[in-house]
């Protein structure tokens, strides 16, 4: 009679330790499902993304030689086992100039799509949901913006602003003000004529509740991966800004500046423009990947 509870208490135990158990092999197994179905492509863009963000968080455990100091007697070395992309016209190992780069790189093209973003998304929201005469004075405004080349807006701004990494994303955020905008109130027109945002209004919610709550939500999946998409976009233009020399001044070892110190050298030392080209494309691409994930686009 005695051993029947104890025998059932021990079942009712194993299966307590067991449950967790097999609820942990159950998320492993649909974790390892769900990376298998993912496309190679969105894989191998996330790594290239993580590679450069880590590079940007703690370069020094990436590259050990110093990216501005110089050592004379190593200048237009080609890559080798000490210098794994070569060395530049003053002996700067290209490789860890690179890798300390990434921190200004993307550091201006994160203030550049969150200027873009929070300009452009609070725009199109007022002419999106108030409509009548403020939407078609913001519309009439992006159109003008529209109208304007993105580099040459960038450039008018940055001369306005100063030259400077800080500067020139600034000025590439100004000038994606206008595509946020008008896809942000493309996105809130659609939306608020829904079914559950007219419940909203007659169950009492005020204009700007319903807006916060119910329209702004249900409006931001085509605007993040908008946002995806101008990272990398951002990126290219503050390269082509630091290109052109309205960036970040030397020796800061900023990608597009990098390009730039390499075209004067370029039939015998190719390395020191093609390695930060490759990987300004590298990035682009991948954020151009991760976008069209983000805004369900056919893989």
């Amino acid at each position: 009679m005695s051993t029947v509870p104890t025998r059932v208490f021990a079942s009712g135990s194993e299966a307590g330790r067991t449950a967790p158990a097999a609820a942990a092999r159950r998320i492993a197994r649909g974790g390892f499902a769900a990376l298998r179905r993912t496309p190679p492509g969105l894989v191998l863009a996330w790594l290239v993304i993580a590679t450069v963000v880590l590079w940007a968080l703690a370069p020094g455990l990436f590259a050990g030689q110093n990216p501005v100091a110089g050592i004379a007697r190593e200048k237009l070395l080609p890559p080798s086992a000490a210098h794994l992309l070569g060395t530049d016209a003053l002996g700067r190992d290209l490789y860890a100039r690179i890798v300390h780069g990434a921190v200004h790189s993307l550091s201006g093209a994160f203030v550049a799509v969150t200027v873009g973003l929070l300009a452009g998304t609070s725009l199109g929201l007022v002419a999106g949901a108030r409509g009548g005469l403020v939407d078609l004075l913001v519309m009439r405004l992006v159109d003008t913006l529209l109208a304007i080349p993105t580099l040459l807006l960038s450039l008018t701004i940055i001369v306005l602003l100063g030259f400077g990494t800080v500067n020139a994303a600034i000025a590439v955020g100004l000038a994606s003000v206008a595509s946020f905008a008008r896809l942000t109130r493309s996105e809130v027109v659609r939306v608020r004529g829904a079914d559950y945002v007219e419940a909203a209004y007659g169950s009492g919610g005020t204009f700007w509740r319903v807006l916060w709550r119910h329209v702004l939500p249900n409006s931001l999946t085509s605007v993040i991966g908008l946002a995806a998409l101008q990272f990398g976009t951002a990126i290219l233009s503050i390269s082509t800004l630091g290109f052109l020399g309205y960036g970040a001044p030397p020796p800061t070892p900023e990608w597009g500046l990098l390009i730039a110190e390499g075209r004067n050298y370029i039939s015998r030392a190719s390395w020191i423009t093609t390695a930060p080209g490759i990987v300004v494309v590298l990035v682009v691409l991948s954020a151009n990947r991760i976008s069209r994930a983000f805004a369900g686009s056919p893989r």
